[in-house]
């Protein structure tokens, strides 16, 4: 009973008693359908302020639309005219190139027919002091013997020229001989071609003045070639009637 009173005694009522606020139950879509209106307002606000804000700045978004669309016909008509104009530039480049080319082989051909001619002068000039000193000179010599490697491993090209001197006409008829000093595997070695004496038919010679020789030769391919002497025998002599060499 005591206990009663006392928490009777402590509760407060009248003025002194606290207030008491009564809220009506709001739904929650009312809540969010506010919020939704709150939100696209703040929004509209936002873009028109920015609006205002490029207008006042001096941004006009029609006459920009104006100037894309301006820029999208030039870039149009350029491209067109690229287009048009890329065929005429592929033909014309096409014709370039062909003149070069044409220039270009006729600057080969006109050092080639210089060269050639250089070398007709030159052997003009040769075979005038060769006819002079051959009528003077009663023997046979060996002029302008050159050897060099071929393609083919181990082959080997040579050129020279024979020549008959004195007032006799007479035929000279005999065989040339090549003699190829080589160093393989530490050694030296010597190959005569043609090793065998009734072989030479292709080394077999006849002239009268001049006779120009041209042919080749076959060696082992790991063999190193040192010098080649090549030997003009008179058929029936032992003897060489002119010999010349090459040293490598």
């Amino acid at each position: 009973m005591r206990r009663f009173l006392r928490r009777l005694r402590s509760h407060r009522f009248g003025a002194a008693a606290p207030r008491l606020t009564v809220r009506p139950h709001v739904a929650w879509y009312w809540r969010a359908l506010r919020l939704v209106a709150v939100l696209s307002v703040s929004v509209a606000a936002g873009l028109w302020i920015y609006e205002e804000g490029r207008r006042i700045a001096g941004f006009d978004a029609s006459r920009v639309n104006v100037e894309l669309a301006e820029l999208r016909e030039r870039s149009a008509r350029l491209e067109r005219e690229a287009a048009r104009l890329r065929p005429i530039a592929a033909t014309s480049e096409s014709a370039a190139q062909i003149e070069r080319t044409t220039l270009e082989k006729l600057s080969q051909q006109v050092k080639q027919l210089e060269a050639e001619n250089g070398r007709l002068r030159e052997d003009l000039a040769f075979f005038d002091n060769l006819a002079a000193k051959a009528r003077s000179e009663d023997r046979v010599s060996v002029y302008r013997f050159k050897v060099q490697n071929d393609v083919v491993p181990g082959e080997f090209r040579y050129w020279l020229l024979v020549t008959q001197g004195g007032d006799r006409d007479r035929e000279f008829q005999g065989r040339l001989q090549f003699v190829v000093s080589y160093r393989q595997d530490g050694r030296e070695g010597v190959l005569t071609l043609p090793e065998d004496r009734a072989d030479g038919g292709t080394y077999r010679i006849a002239f009268k003045r001049f006779y120009r020789a041209e042919g080749s030769f076959r060696v082992d391919p790991k063999a190193q070639v040192v010098g080649v002497q090549v030997r003009v025998y008179e058929q029936g002599a032992a003897q060489p009637r002119a010999t010349q060499s090459v040293v490598f």
